[in-house]
């Protein structure tokens, strides 16, 4: 049960106005310490721990699995204390009675693994992607796409991380068609040097973004559901990146510069005073 409450049922998680109460104040608190933040609050309700696991996203953490494979950990492959590697379909620390998905979704995530970490390579050129698999019920699943992406210490870039958590709901319309509803969420942490003569100061930049998308596709075998879910993953990482970039980032350096001038302002003002004399000269001349 632990592993389907998270996004697919916000109506149970949102019952306990303690529990609501709890979330906003996480979303008042820093991005940037978030796991910090969720260990306090646990610590002051603990009855309420598994709900705010279950609904509050963290940063993903990396594991290896008895055969040397890096995997992503999150509360889709978590049953207890134990994390499933979708690569060996096993719990580290070993359970006897872990939650394993069927083996039709077995295939599927065992293919899935495979594709992404080749969609990993060719976005990423780097990082960690793990799938994972879940039933609903008899004829529904969900599936869980995480990507990690640590970024090299180069320049003024001191430490940079992107995190993507794709939910994905699958619902059978029929034998040849299928509702899909696809939730992701996107963390983004950057920390960078700055220095201006001898005064030196440092930028965080950190924060997450959530969207969601739903779609009803054509299928056939069970290849189709992967290739569905991968064009829908692949879309909204796409345009969410455009968004992080062009709004967010931009937005970001407008009010930096209109705070702070490289040149002065003074030297600023001198080339204001420039370009008006320039395009004054110019008007007397097509005036001539």
């Amino acid at each position: 049960a632990a592993l389907s409450c998270r996004r697919l049922q916000p109506t149970l998680a949102m019952a306990d106005p303690q529990l609501l109460a709890a979330l906003d104040l996480m979303r008042r608190m820093p991005p940037s310490r978030c796991e910090t933040s969720l260990e306090e609050l646990v610590d002051l309700v603990p009855h309420l721990t598994d709900d705010l696991l279950n609904t509050i996203d963290q940063p993903l953490q990396t594991a290896k699995d008895a055969q040397g494979n890096a995997y992503l950990l999150c509360d889709y492959n978590r049953d207890g204390d134990s994390y499933r590697s979708p690569w060996t379909n096993e719990y580290d620390p070993p359970l006897s009675d872990g939650v394993l998905p069927s083996p039709k979704l077995r295939a599927m995530e065992t293919l899935a693994n495979d594709i992404f970490e080749g969609y990993r390579e060719m976005y990423y050129e780097g990082g960690i992607s793990s799938v994972y698999f879940w039933d609903l019920d008899e004829s529904s699943f969900a599936a869980c796409v995480l990507v990690k992406k640590d970024a090299e210490e180069k320049k003024k870039l001191e430490a940079g991380n992107w995190d993507a958590i794709h939910v994905v709901e699958v619902r059978p319309l029929g034998p040849k068609r299928a509702a899909y509803k696809l939730t992701t969420t996107i963390m983004l942490r950057i920390k960078t040097g700055h220095a201006v003569g001898v005064h030196e100061g440092e930028m965080n930049l950190s924060g997450s973004l959530t969207r969601q998308k739903e779609e009803e596709l054509a299928v056939g075998d069970v290849a189709s559901h992967v290739a569905n879910m991968g064009r829908m993953v692949e879309e909204m990482e796409n345009r969410m990146r455009d968004t992080l970039q062009s709004i967010y980032f931009g937005k970001t350096k407008s009010v930096v510069n209109g705070l702070y001038q490289s040149g002065g302002a003074e030297a600023n003002k001198k080339k204001d005073m420039l370009a008006q004399a320039l395009m004054a000269e110019m008007g007397k001349r097509n005036a001539d």
